[in-house]
């Protein structure tokens, strides 16, 4: 009877004890920092080639935080896209208060793109090496015209004015088929290849279109830059 009894006694306490498992705590800043973090993935779109930093503002040791009870809950303040600097909503319900407790708390996007950025002074005329250009993250602020990210498609190319080092090259930097360059031509159709030289009536970089004159005919023509002194025309 008295194991009965005792059995008895344990399964009134059940409840009592896994309330007092659900024991309010207070969370740590750089727990509410990472719940805010998290908030921000959840709902930013960025591109493949893209790099995202996210920087959650700084919080006091010295601020208020209560004890929390139950999952810390965090959303966007407005339903707008992620952009550069957004604001994000943490709350919890607290046995401190007489109403959930909420922080708002400011978090900064960086969105890096990948471009090409010279890794020493280059002066004008000089012919870009691998040595002299390498790849960098840069926010999306600072891209302020048409670049490359892939280094071949800067090798070869002229330098048209001076480069300060670690610079981001823009194709207004440089040229891989300048003005006057005797450039090889290759028309292609589905089943045939020919090759034939030209002059650049303009300059251009990888994918641009130019106008050629063809060395033999004198005929001009549009052709797509394909590569350093090459440029392709589909007939």
């Amino acid at each position: 009877m008295k194991v009965k009894y005792c059995i008895y006694l344990l399964f009134l306490l059940l409840p009592k004890f896994a309330i007092a498992e659900d024991i309010a705590s207070i969370p740590t800043i750089s727990a509410l920092s990472n719940i805010a973090i998290a908030a921000i993935k959840k709902k930013i779109v960025v591109p493949d080639e893209a790099k995202v930093k996210i920087t959650p503002q700084k919080l006091h040791s010295a601020q208020y935080i209560p004890s929390c009870l139950g999952p810390i809950k965090a959303k966007l303040a407005s339903n707008r896209q992620i952009k550069r600097n957004n604001t994000v909503k943490i709350t919890c319900d607290s046995p401190e208060l007489d109403y959930p407790w909420q922080l708002f708390l400011s978090v900064r996007v960086d969105v890096l793109f990948p471009v090409i950025i010279s890794q020493r002074l280059l002066g004008a005329d000089h012919i870009i090496e691998n040595t002299d250009v390498g790849i960098a993250y840069l926010e999306k602020s600072q891209l302020r015209g048409k670049q490359q990210n892939e280094l071949s498609a800067v090798i070869g190319a002229k330098v048209k004015r001076r480069i300060p080092a670690n610079t981001p090259l823009f194709d207004n930097h440089f040229c891989l088929i300048c003005e006057g360059d005797i450039v090889t031509i290759i028309a292609r159709t589905a089943n045939l290849s020919i090759k034939t030289q030209g002059q650049a009536l303009n300059e251009g970089n990888i994918g641009d279109n130019i106008q050629i004159s063809n060395a033999h005919t004198q005929k001009t023509f549009n052709a797509v830059v394909t590569g350093v002194g090459q440029v392709q025309v589909r007939l």
